[in-house]
């Protein structure tokens, strides 16, 4: 039976019991390893609480974090589907029944509960001459109010102290620790709680959808260098919006490192680069740096053998970072960076340093993109030319983010006459990209021939199977999805078209001021 409670998926909020927390730990016995993995989502307001439960259950969306919660159990919580995951869904703010005032004198009960309060308001009026006051329906229900939001504010305030109480009592247990939260929420400080060994933790994640302001926590990843601590089976280590130190010893011997900073740190590069140096076996290394520093001391060329997916993103100065970089065994390349120069250099240089590693994913400036108001080249890719895409043979997902949208479709099309061989047979080698099966564009606004280049590099990497066109196992691996977000308008007619030749596109029109973007399809399958 306590390997049954052994893992938890709690989505909660603040004004659910933190009692659910303790329960399920002394379900889970005392030597089962934990698996642990929370969700508290932002108290809804009084306004937005609907007056009547509904019944229906809510559609399983992906989260900023890109988790999918799990979906809301029935009512009476318990173990869904036989498994070991157990889900408690947020109890209601509201009674499902409220029983409305019984006003006038002659209601039971009436005089009884408010006599004392009635004869102090008829002797004060008397001495005035005006008519007793009588309380309303909406003086008594606003009452109701104040009293039942200040004792939800009371709660409120003590979830995070009681929950993480429970819970750092168990951390010699932790095999896996999640807990994601939406906005900062008033008990937050119990995250100090988080300190001392934890000999069998693998994993751990600290993530805030939204940034906040902190003091100085002393908390596990904020522990001086010179903490003796007992994490040595840590392995995977995310913090999103929550403070750190680059010096801690929860950052050294990692497979797996993924960090966003708050806007109030301001690290030095040199020091960025220390945290990544004491990591020598990294696989997956995602920073996202709003706000850093030039390095103090020079950078030196760093080399990550098991590196397969690196992420950057945010300022300028992390693309010092990739020109430091030796990755030879580099799978995945994104880069989110709001970059001065052009960033095709960049990318060049790390893989020709890096031996020309057999690179499957690349995005530039994909997430930077995210919304519809990027007209200007200033938050997009800044890519110059697309030459280098040429070099990149195993390449089959590209997703790129606001970059002119012809000169991309040009060089993803057919190649030119001159560059094509004496026969068929060199038909592969001549597309730039031969293995490209996903693509996907954001922001890419496109001219008035922008949809004409579009369709030419559809029918060079998609022809008509019907047709003959073009011999099996020659010519470019074929297209299998497509997204175009806020990129061009293409019409119904060239989405059907589209939808012909390739298995899955997603479209949406660019969005201008004063209207909100039009999705002409979404997730056409055949």
């Amino acid at each position: 039976m306590p390997t049954m409670w052994s893992k938890i998926r709690l989505v909660t909020t603040q004004s659910t019991s933190a009692d659910t927390i303790r329960l399920w730990l002394e379900r889970s016995g005392s030597t089962v390893p934990l698996d642990i993995e929370i969700l508290l989502r932002s108290h809804p307001s009084s306004s937005e609480t609907p007056s009547r439960r509904r019944v229906s259950p809510p559609t399983a969306t992906l989260s900023e974090w890109g988790w999918i919660p799990p979906p809301t159990p029935p009512t009476h919580g318990g173990l869904v589907g036989g498994t070991a995951t157990y889900v408690v869904p947020p109890t209601p703010n509201l009674p499902l029944f409220q029983q409305p005032p019984t006003l006038g004198p002659t209601a039971p009960g009436a005089q009884h509960a408010h006599g004392a309060a009635t004869t102090m308001m008829q002797g004060h009026d008397d001495l005035w001459g005006m008519p007793p006051l009588v309380p309303t329906a909406g003086s008594s229900a606003s009452e109701r109010e104040r009293s039942s939001s200040h004792q939800r504010s009371k709660k409120n305030m003590h979830w995070g102290h009681i929950a993480f109480f429970y819970l750092v009592e168990q951390m010699h247990r932790w095999k896996r620790f999640v807990f994601r939260f939406e906005k900062q929420f008033t008990s937050v400080t119990a995250l100090r709680a988080i300190e001392g060994d934890a000999p069998l933790l693998e994993e751990f994640e600290v993530s805030a959808a939204e940034p906040a302001f902190y003091g100085d926590w002393k908390w596990l990843p904020s522990a001086p260098s010179s903490t003796v601590i007992d994490i040595g089976n840590l392995r995977s280590l995310t913090l999103n919006n929550v403070p750190f130190k680059w010096s801690s010893p929860m950052l050294r011997n990692l497979r797996s490192l993924s960090i966003r900073t708050l806007p109030t740190m301001h690290p030095a590069l040199d020091r960025v680069m220390f945290m990544i140096t004491s990591n020598p076996q990294l696989e997956v290394l995602s920073l996202q740096f709003s706000s850093p520093n030039p390095p103090v001391l020079p950078l030196t060329p760093t080399v990550l053998h098991d590196l397969k997916s690196l992420t950057l993103g945010g300022h300028y100065l992390l693309s010092s970072l990739a020109d430091a970089f030796v990755l030879p065994s580099l799978d995945a390349l994104i880069l989110d960076i709001d970059a001065r120069e052009p960033i095709e250099d960049t990318v060049s240089a790390l893989l020709a340093r890096s031996n020309n590693p057999p690179l499957t994913r690349l995005s530039l400036s994909y997430t930077l993109c995210s919304g519809s108001s990027s007209f200007y080249y200033g938050g997009g890719a800044g890519v110059a030319t697309w030459h280098f895409l040429s070099e990149l043979d195993h390449l089959r997902t590209l997703q790129i983010g606001g970059a002119p949208f012809e000169p991309l479709l040009t060089a993803l099309g057919a190649p030119d006459d001159e560059a094509t061989g004496p026969g068929p047979v060199h038909a592969q080698a001549d597309h730039c990209c031969p293995n490209l099966t996903t693509l996907a564009l954001r922001g890419c606004h496109a001219h008035t021939d922008g949809v004409h280049k579009l369709v030419q590099m559809v029918e060079a990497r998609n022809p008509d199977m019907l047709g003959g066109a073009m011999g099996i196992g020659l010519g470019p691996a074929r297209l299998h999805h497509l997204e175009l977000h806020d990129c061009a308008t293409l019409g119904p007619d060239v989405l059907k078209w589209l939808k012909s030749r390739i298995e899955q596109v997603v479209c949406t029109e660019p969005s201008f001021e004063g209207t909100s973007p039009k999705t002409w399809a979404a997730w056409f399958v055949e």
